[in-house]
């Protein structure tokens, strides 16, 4: 499940996601809350064919948060709903990845704890990073434990590459 802001989302992100599993026949649903088209910061339009509430963790293998402006103007760090379901996915082993300033989201779910991040150079992410005993990474992507991370769009596709051989596909 790849999960986007309601508005100004990072397009580039979105579409390399989508791109990549696309390439490799990986399924997904493009999720976020309400099923209104979801607009990028630079006007891609994706609409959802899931509703974020309504998510079933055992359906899936993983969840990924894509990042934007999107996840501050709608403050997705503190949205409940939002940080529960990142816990169920969490107690379940699921993977769960986080792209640049969605990192907040994880962190903020408080399930970083002694996870290597690959905290962007944004001061509040790696302020967050270090208050949740998380470890920043200078690497631009981590997978730690069932917590993948990447610094921004630029190390997306190496990123996706560790997740897809992490899950088996490849």
């Amino acid at each position: 499940m790849v999960l986007i802001p309601p508005k100004d989302f990072r397009d580039e992100s979105m579409a390399s996601i989508k791109l990549f599993l696309d390439k490799w026949s990986v399924p997904y649903d493009i999720a976020t809350y309400g099923l209104k088209d979801c607009v990028g910061s630079h006007g891609a339009v994706y609409k959802p064919n899931l509703d974020a509430n309504k998510v079933a963790v055992q359906d899936y293998s993983g969840m990924l948060l894509v990042d934007g402006e999107g996840i501050d103007t709608f403050k997705l760090y503190d949205y409940r709903p939002l940080l529960d379901l990142v816990v169920r996915f969490n107690s379940n082993s699921k993977i769960i990845g986080a792209v640049g300033n969605a990192q907040k989201i994880i962190a903020r779910a408080n399930i970083i704890k002694d996870k290597r991040m690959a905290a962007p150079q944004d001061e509040e992410i790696r302020r967050l990073v270090l208050l949740f005993r998380g470890v920043p990474s200078e690497n631009g992507f981590e997978i730690s434990g069932n917590i993948f991370t990447v610094r921004s769009q630029d190390q997306l596709q190496e990123g996706m590459q560790g997740v897809l051989s992490y899950l088996g596909v490849f």
